[in-house]
């Protein structure tokens, strides 16, 4: 669909004046850097996006799609938003946390509590949980997800803290990560989220060893 007519389409149905940040999701190369990254000038300079972002694109791609806006002296992209979590780290860590760290931008990371599994409720012999999430945090019981999850309880205790405050916290310790993203149904879900939590180098460090592969 044509970005501009998405972005005015978005702008009524937010009925907002401005977009933040706006998001290219899932890059397509046979359209024209030129033409996508044109139409983002064009609507900075018009002030309905203020910034924009990459979100599942190659670090191949984002690092051509940055050089091309500053080769052409247009807005370039600010950030990516990737899958990043404590048991979802290699498609992230690697070419593309180098390529975000070579650009100078930072990852906004989808999914920060990998789809509920993080928070703790998912374990083995528990009955299943009523959620429409259920089944894809079940596609992480595996028992080296399941020895993350006891590492995160120590480190949950020593915080008095949720299991999903502590899996946030990781993401913001990670040097390439400016926000994580984690998305609630209920009230609780939403004060397990919002409790902000500093981990040690040491509990960092213990997650690490844990969740590495």
């Amino acid at each position: 669909k044509n970005i501009i007519a998405a972005c005015e389409e978005s702008l009524d149905r937010l009925q907002t004046d401005y977009i933040d940040l706006y998001y290219s999701h899932s890059d397509d190369e046979t359209v024209s850097l030129d033409e996508t990254l044109g139409a983002y000038a064009q609507l900075i300079a018009e002030g309905k996006v203020r910034y924009i972002a990459a979100s599942n694109f190659t670090p191949a791609r984002l690092r051509e799609s940055i050089k091309f806006s500053e080769d052409n002296n247009i807005p370039a992209y600010v950030a990516v938003q990737d899958l990043y979590n404590l048991v979802d780290r290699k498609t992230y860590e690697g070419e593309m946390s180098q390529a975000v760290a070579d650009l100078g931008i930072s990852n906004i990371p989808f999914y920060g509590i990998a789809r509920g599994f993080l928070s703790g409720k998912y374990r083995p012999g528990v009955s299943e949980v009523d959620s429409k999430r259920a089944a894809g945090a079940r596609e992480y019981a595996t028992d080296k997800n399941y020895a993350v999850l006891t590492v995160m309880d120590e480190v949950a205790k020593n915080h008095n803290v949720s299991l999903s405050a502590v899996a946030l916290a990781w993401l913001r310790a990670q040097p390439s990560v400016s926000v994580p993203i984690a998305s609630a149904r209920t009230v609780e879900q939403v004060e397990e989220i919002v409790q902000v939590v500093e981990l040690s180098v040491e509990e960092v460090e213990k997650l690490n060893r844990v969740s590495a592969f």
